[in-house]
């Protein structure tokens, strides 16, 4: 079986460092669809050095964008890389990351789920600084085909959307030029560049990175109910519904409750079809 699960779980973490300076942080920022307005201050918080604050979902790119899959080779992790879809993602931070930094990241496979037709693995990637803990990145990798051995079918994150309205709805507009930008953080896949390659996925065109939908939303939430206070977001964890193309428009609805923001994303020009689900945002 290409997963072997008690090799896997038993496996060493990998180590690695990482750096990061406040143009990876703009850079970031900037394919998130920051600054529009280029001088609009609500914009200039996440572009200009002097009132920078980072995004907790930079964690996800800092040290070139090894969070999602660093535990892929892991001693008993051997998979078909064509049957592997990334079907979500958490981020924790333990504390607001600082503009310019250093630190040590490790990369394990936390679990691994039975799931039927497919096994979910659990990458875990933490980083610490000289301060201490700084964030940890929980990565669900969904691979078809490496179920039924019998393993534990994990947790359900499933969330019910709320019956009532949500309580804000906003729209964020995808550029035609943005997945080429967000890739220079780190994610190289051509599934996002080259039609050629994306025509071999199944794809009319190449499609926005998940990941890059996920940092989008964060800042939709961030802006619209949190006062652009980044320090206040705790958590965030997302699952990947669908597909969503450069030059669509994201449309975010959101519901405040105590303490976290539950959100659902759609892709608005094609009937609201789902681009992220079971969405949660925590904060203070």
């Amino acid at each position: 079986m290409p997963i072997d699960v008690s090799a896997a779980l038993a496996a060493e973490p990998r180590r690695a460092e990482i750096g990061w300076h406040h143009k990876d942080v703009q850079l970031y920022h900037l394919g998130l669809g920051a600054g529009t307005p280029a001088t609009g201050p609500d914009e200039l918080r996440y572009t200009l050095e002097s009132r920078l604050q980072v995004l907790p979902s930079f964690a996800t790119v800092a040290g070139a964008g090894t969070a999602a899959f660093g535990g892929m080779g892991a001693p008993g992790i051997d998979v078909d890389l064509a049957a592997v879809l990334h079907g979500g993602q958490t981020v924790r931070v333990h504390r607001p990351i600082p503009v310019t930094g250093r630190a040590v990241q490790t990369s394990k496979v936390a679990a691994v789920y039975d799931k039927g037709k497919a096994a979910v693995i659990v990458l875990r990637t933490e980083a610490s600084d000289d301060d201490g803990p700084l964030w940890t990145n929980d990565a669900q990798i969904f691979v078809r085909g490496e179920g039924g051995f019998g393993g534990e079918r994990g947790p359900s994150d499933r969330l019910t959307v709320p019956e009532r309205a949500p309580d804000r709805t906003v729209e964020r507009p995808i550029r035609e030029d943005q997945a080429l930008l967000y890739r220079l953080s780190g994610d190289w896949n051509p599934l996002h560049a080259d039609p050629a390659f994306a025509k071999l996925a199944g794809f009319d065109r190449p499609i926005l990175h998940g990941l890059c939908t996920y940092g989008m939303t964060l800042k939709a939430v961030t802006d619209t109910l949190l006062d652009g206070d980044v320090s206040r977001i705790t958590a965030y964890r997302t699952r990947f519904a669908g597909v969503v193309f450069p030059g669509e428009t994201l449309r975010v609805r959101m519901w405040a409750e105590e303490g976290r923001v539950q959100v659902t994303v759609t892709a608005a020009e094609r009937d609201d079809a789902p681009v992220l689900a079971d969405t949660l945002v925590e904060h203070s």
